[in-house]
């Protein structure tokens, strides 16, 4: 079966002020489908980038990146906002609710733009499914931020889409909170078979993925989830 996703050789440069850097150094990285996997690393390594790349939200400088079959490195931008549309759900660290919509309409817009017919009954499934059923017409104002979190959940999750990708997704949560989102990711991620593919600095949320991969400088290292090394714990503190 062909991975969910695959990284061949990829490459990373962008333009500064300062001349060109080199963001991601020869990046080969491949998830199976079903899969749960943690990224870590220091801040500035690349983590967010690599996860924009396989969202198709960023273009390699150069290597091949395949995710659900498509090689992202050769679509056009109509052509990644289909895949998009199609295959991935995204958790942001910073929830990126739209302020004026409720969060009924916060899941549902993706979903309408799917051109699902039952965007909002779908919508209501999700925020039921995050024990959100009661807070449909509020507005994220109105919100605390783990109740915005499991909104991005359930928008993340309504479309049933083969790859989740999340940013921190428990970084601006207290602890007893981003346990209960945590929690929620795991549990959708594994009902509806998606693949997984996580950037944290929490290592109890590490240490519950399949597989733990450490970036440093652009390039990646990986790590076993079930016995990860003096210098991965270290990581993640």
């Amino acid at each position: 079966m062909t991975p969910m996703m695959s990284l061949k050789n990829v490459h990373l440069t962008l333009s500064s002020p300062a001349g060109r850097v080199n963001i991601l150094r020869g990046v080969d990285f491949q998830v199976e489908h079903g899969d749960i996997v943690a990224i870590a690393g220091p801040s500035g390594a690349g983590k967010t980038t690599l996860l924009m790349l396989m969202a198709g939200l960023e273009k390699a400088t150069s290597g091949e990146v395949v995710a659900a079959g498509m090689h992202l490195d050769t679509l056009n931008e109509d052509a990644l906002a289909t895949f998009r549309r199609d295959n991935v759900g995204i958790v942001f660290q910073s929830f990126h609710l739209a302020p004026s919509m409720t969060a009924l309409e916060n899941v549902a817009l993706p979903l309408e733009l799917a051109y699902t017919t039952d965007a909002f009954e779908q919508a209501q499934k999700a925020l039921d499914a995050v024990g959100l059923g009661s807070r449909l017409t509020h507005y994220p104002s109105q919100l605390s931020g783990g109740e915005q979190q499991r909104v991005a959940l359930a928008r993340a999750f309504a479309g049933q889409p083969k790859l989740i990708l999340a940013d921190e997704p428990t970084g601006n949560l207290d602890a007893a909170t981003g346990e209960t989102v945590m929690n929620l990711l795991f549990d959708l991620a594994q009902r509806i078979a998606a693949t997984l593919i996580l950037i944290t600095h929490d290592n109890t949320l590490a240490k519950r993925c399949h597989r733990i991969v450490h970036m440093r400088d652009g390039r990646l290292e990986e790590h076993s989830s079930n016995h990860p090394s003096e210098y991965m714990e270290a990581s993640l503190t």
